[in-house]
């Protein structure tokens, strides 16, 4: 586990406070003004202006207020074809499954997904993400990986949220490998877990993908990764549509203070059990709708 300590000015505090709106909100130990949980680190800012992370995420959450990293150049290889992205779906959300694609995709790929509109899946409306995501699945070779909230309940006291991304995401490029027989040299991730750490959670895998650009932010950058956000998103959209149906219930996308009554509700009419097959159950709602 990674430490990491910095310090900040009050306005940077609050700035970094308010970048998790979703975090756990955790006991605030003596002398400090907050501490929040992250999936991958636990963030205390204290009075004196010290800021400590501690976990795997430590220095990827700390290093845009730290000068030298933040200035860093970026090296881009934003407009250099073939490539392949990956990006997931629905790990801020307490209902509904995690969606992970990698995309492969060419020059002339890249022109018709400009044509549409392709840009990173939360920048577009939901109505044209069902509109242009089944003409990128017809068009792009594209492995898609979805992790229903059954499985990932199972899984998650021995995988945390960064493990289980990590895994998902090496294993679509693995399937997109055995579809294109190799993979172009440039391949990227929507950073969300230093590269280090990132090939750590693969260390028990059969297969791991080596030569991976790491970049944050990288579904606005590079057009496979756009691709493979907007597939993810329409296959999220779809699920949560169907359970949405299956239940007759009127699930609510995100985490905020409106999920918890929504637990409430669905518990009240479908039991607390049932709540493992559409949810998240690790997440704070779950204890701040009262189960």
């Amino acid at each position: 586990m990674s430490t990491v300590s910095i310090a900040l000015s009050n306005t940077e505090i609050d700035d970094l406070f308010q970048r998790y709106p979703m975090a756990e909100k955790r006991k605030t130990p003596a002398y400090a003004k907050w501490q929040i949980k992250l999936s991958d680190c636990v963030i205390t800012a204290y009075e004196s202006g010290k800021v400590v992370f501690q976990g795997d995420g430590a220095e990827f959450h700390s290093s845009s207020y730290q000068g030298a990293v933040k200035r860093m150049p970026v090296p881009s290889i934003s407009i250099t074809y073939p490539q392949c992205g990956s990006d997931e779906v629905g790990t801020g959300d307490y209902f509904g499954p995690v969606c992970v694609c990698a995309a492969y995709v060419s020059e002339k790929d890249a022109e018709w997904l400009k044509s549409l509109g392709v840009q990173d899946s939360k920048a577009i409306k939901d109505d044209t993400i069902l509109t242009i995501g089944p003409k990128l699945m017809e068009r792009l070779v594209h492995s898609l990986l979805i992790l229903d909230n059954e499985t990932y309940n199972r899984i998650h006291p021995d995988h945390n949220m960064v493990a289980i991304k990590c895994k998902l995401h090496n294993q679509a490029f693995v399937h997109l490998r055995h579809k294109l027989k190799a993979l172009p040299k440039h391949i990227i991730i929507d950073q969300f877990v230093k590269k280090e750490s990132y090939y750590r959670y693969l260390r028990q895998e059969a297969e791991v993908i080596e030569g991976i650009h790491f970049e944050t932010k990288a579904e606005n950058k590079y057009m496979a990764v756009a691709a493979a956000s907007v597939i993810a998103r329409y296959a999220f959209l779809m699920r949560f549509e169907a359970m949405c149906q299956a239940y007759d219930f009127p699930f609510l996308k995100g985490a905020s203070a409106k999920v918890d009554q929504n637990i409430v509700d669905f518990v009240q009419r479908y039991g607390q059990a049932s709540l493992t097959k559409v949810a998240k159950l690790h997440f704070a709602n779950t204890k701040k709708a009262g189960l």
